[in-house]
C-alpha cells in the first residue's frame, strides 16, 4: 500500500486540476450560423420566437410538425388517419427549399381549403415560384453599417431596421392582379420584400427576411414589433411550425447533442458537487480495486435437451395435423429398428418374415401379423386420420412391451 500511495496521491492532484481548469469561465466565440431552429439559443436560431408563440395566438394550440408537409397534413386531413384535423396557420421560418413537390402540393391542397400559409425565407421552393409566377433578385447592402430598413405599406404598423444585413432580396415579378403588397425593404432602393395572395378559399403570404425572427433580432431594442405586426395578418387560428428541415440538414446540430448536465455545470455550486462525487467516486474504485476478490465465474454443465428436442419436432408436426408424414417417420424407424435388432430385410412383408421377426422377437405370431397387417393397410391409404396415427402407436409400443 505504501508503494501505491505516491501514484494515489499524483492521480488526486491531476484530477482536482483537471477541475480547476475546467472551472475556468473559456471565451465562447459565437456562432453567426443562421439554423433558424427553433431549439437553438445562438444569435439566429429560432428559441426566443418559439416561446412566444403562445403569447401570440392565445387560445390556440401550437404544434410544431417535425415531417413532411406531404405526409404530415395527409395523415391530418379529414380523410387521413391522424390524431386531428389540420386546419389554421402553417407558419415556415427558413430552410424552405427543401419542400418537395409532393409537399408544395399538399401545402397547396391545404392553403385552397381555407387555411393560410406564411413563409419567411430567401428563396422558396420551385414549385412555389412557379403556381404564383413569383421572381426574386438579390442587392448587395452598399451601406458600410449593412443596415436594411422594413416597413409595412400601412403605415400603422411598427417598422423596423436589422443590422449585420449584407443585402436584401425582393421580389422583382408577381401577379399584381392577384397579389397584394404588404410591406417593403431598404437600402438604396424601395423594394417588395412581404406580399400576400389568395389561393381558393385560403391565403399565401411570403416574406424575404427571416432574420426578423431570430433571436438576436427579436432581443434587440424594439424589433420584436415588426414581428407581431408580421403576425398580425394571420387568422386568429392554430398554427404549425415547420420544423422538419432542421432535423433532416443538419443545422445546429450541437443544440440536438447537448446534455442536459452542461446547465449543472454551469452552476459553481453543483459544479463543485459534481466534480467532488467524481473525485470520491475515482479514489474509492483505486482503494478497493485489489481488496475485492474477482467473482468465481459459474461454469454450468451442458444441458441434455434432446427429450426437449423431440417434444419440439413432435407438437411441432402434431399441431400441423401432418399425420402422413408422422406415420411414415414411425414406419421408417421401426423396420429400420428390426434390421437393426433382428437382422431381417423388410423389403417383403410376408408370412415368411412375419413368422421369422415373431421367433426372434419372442412375442406371439397373431400379435406380429397384426402389427404388419395393419403397417401394409395404412400404407396403402392416401388420407390419414388422426386415427391410424394412435392405432399405429398402440401397435408399435406392444410390440416393444
Amino acid at each position: 500500500m505504501r508503494r501505491e500511495f505516491p501514484i494515489i496521491l499524483v492521480v488526486v492532484i491531476l484530477i482536482i486540476f483537471g477541475a480547476f481548469a475546467l472551472g475556468i469561465k473559456r471565451t465562447k466565440t459565437i456562432d453567426w450560423e443562421e439554423s433558424f431552429n427553433e431549439n437553438s439559443t445562438k444569435p439566429y436560431g429560432l428559441s426566443v420566437f418559439y416561446k412566444e408563440l403562445p403569447y401570440l395566438f392565445k387560445e390556440h394550440e401550437i404544434r410544431t410538425v417535425y415531417h413532411q408537409p406531404q405526409s404530415y397534413l395527409a395523415a391530418n386531413s379529414e380523410d387521413g388517419w391522424g390524431d386531428h384535423v389540420a386546419k389554421g396557420n402553417y407558419i415556415k421560418i427558413g430552410n424552405s427549399d427543401y419542400l418537395t413537390p409532393l409537399s408544395v402540393d399538399e401545402l397547396l391542397n391545404f392553403v385552397s381549403n381555407g387555411n393560410t400559409l406564411f413563409i419567411s425565407d430567401y428563396y422558396f421552393a420551385e414549385e412555389i415560384h412557379d403556381t404564383l409566377g413569383i421572381h426574386i433578385g438579390f442587392e448587395h447592402n452598399p451601406n458600410k453599417d449593412s443596415i436594411s430598413k422594413l416597413s409595412f405599406t400601412n403605415k400603422s404598423l411598427n417598422f423596423t431596421e436589422i443590422d449585420k444585413n449584407d443585402g436584401d432580396y425582393y421580389f422583382t415579378d408577381y401577379d399584381s392582379i392577384y397579389t397584394t403588397v404588404l410591406g417593403h425593404v431598404k437600402t438604396d432602393k424601395k423594394r417588395t420584400n412581404f406580399i400576400h395572395t389568395s389561393f381558393g378559399k385560403g391565403s399565401i403570404y411570403l416574406h424575404l427576411e427571416p432574420k426578423v425572427f431570430t433571436n438576436y433580432n427579436l432581443l434587440k431594442d424594439n424589433r420584436h414589433q415588426y414581428v407581431e405586426s408580421l403576425l398580425s395578418y394571420l387568422p386568429d387560428n392554430d398554427v404549425y411550425l415547420d420544423s422538419y428541415s432542421k432535423y433532416q440538414s443538419g443545422y445546429d446540430s450541437d443544440v440536438e447533442q447537448e446534455s442536459n448536465l452542461s446547465w449543472f455545470l454551469d452552476q459553481l455550486a453543483f459544479r463543485w458537487a459534481w466534480y467532488t462525487a467524481l473525485i470520491f467516486g475515482i479514489l474509492f474504485m483505486i482503494f478497493n480495486a485489489k481488496r475485492r476478490q474477482r467473482i468465481i465465474k459459474i461454469v454450468r454443465p451442458l444441458q441434455n435437451t434432446t427429450v426437449a428436442f423431440v417434444k419440439t419436432i413432435s407438437n411441432l408436426y402434431f399441431e400441423t395435423k401432418d399425420y402422413k408424414n408422422l406415420i411414415d417417420k414411425k414406419i421408417t424407424y421401426f423396420f429400420e429398428k428390426i434390421r437393426t435388432d433382428y437382422n431381417l430385410n423388410t423389403n417383403e412383408l410376408n408370412d415368411v418374415f412375419i413368422s421369422k421377426l415373431a421367433a426372434k422377437s419372442g412375442k406371439k405370431k397373431k400379435d406380429v401379423k397384426t402389427l404388419i397387417n395393419y403397417i401394409k393397410l395404412i400404407q396403402s391409404k392416401r388420407a390419414y386420420f388422426e386415427g391410424n396415427l394412435v392405432t399405429l402407436n398402440k401397435h408399435i409400443e406392444n410390440f416393444y412391451s
